[in-house]
């Protein structure tokens, strides 16, 4: 490998901000955030919103998706669309 073209990879927690697991795993992502974990080692931290472990397809949580209330309330922001003509 050519030297000074690669970014660094590194020990890196990926924390997931809803359920509170963490993945230790190696990354070339840059933050500046740090965590000190069990084995009293700080590494830098990244907060995901959802991972494994809060998804609803691994987790069996199913999310109920008010769809016409979705419709409605764009129907109220931008109007109705004229009916079309054949």
């Amino acid at each position: 490998m050519r030297p000074g073209i690669h970014p660094v990879s590194r020990p890196v927690v990926f924390r997931d901000r809803v359920s509170g697991f963490h993945l230790l795993t190696r990354s070339t992502v840059d933050t500046r955030q740090t965590v000190e974990r069990e084995d009293g080692i700080t590494y830098p931290v990244v907060d995901v919103e959802i991972s494994s472990a809060s998804h609803p397809f691994y987790t069996g949580n199913t999310r109920v998706v008010d769809t016409a209330g979705r419709v409605q309330r764009f129907e109220r922001r931008y109007g109705r669309t004229a009916p079309a003509r054949h």
